[in-house]
């Protein structure tokens, strides 16, 4: 029997409000995302051009394989490498922190 992929989601209490917080990790890999009411802060797995198609909010942090994004609250000081159009809308922009783009996301409304 193969070993399945370990999965943790977790409410995140930031100063900004809560998100959802969630990880995955098998051998080999692993990725994270900040889920909010209005999009996600996620890790490189993530598809700006599928989230633009389908008009979702998705602003991405990149990690490396020296420091790879684990846990959602790594993205909290990783920088923005790109962001959909419906991210930008909210005013998530490339360079910013995955706070700081958590906080425009929990900002924006409904």
């Amino acid at each position: 029997m193969a070993n399945l992929p370990v999965a943790s989601q977790r409410t995140l209490h930031t100063p900004h409000g809560d998100a959802i917080g969630a990880s995955y990790a098998w051998t080999g890999g692993q990725y994270c995302a900040i889920h909010t009411a209005n999009g996600v802060v996620g890790c490189g797995l993530y598809d700006v051009a599928c989230a633009d198609e389908f008009g979702m909010a998705v602003a991405i942090a990149k990690g490396t394989p020296a420091h790879p994004l684990r846990e959602p609250e790594d993205l909290y000081d990783a920088k923005i490498v790109a962001a959909s159009g419906a991210a930008q809308r909210l005013g998530v922009t490339q360079g910013m922190t995955g706070m700081q783009a958590l906080e425009r996301m929990l900002k924006a409304g409904p």
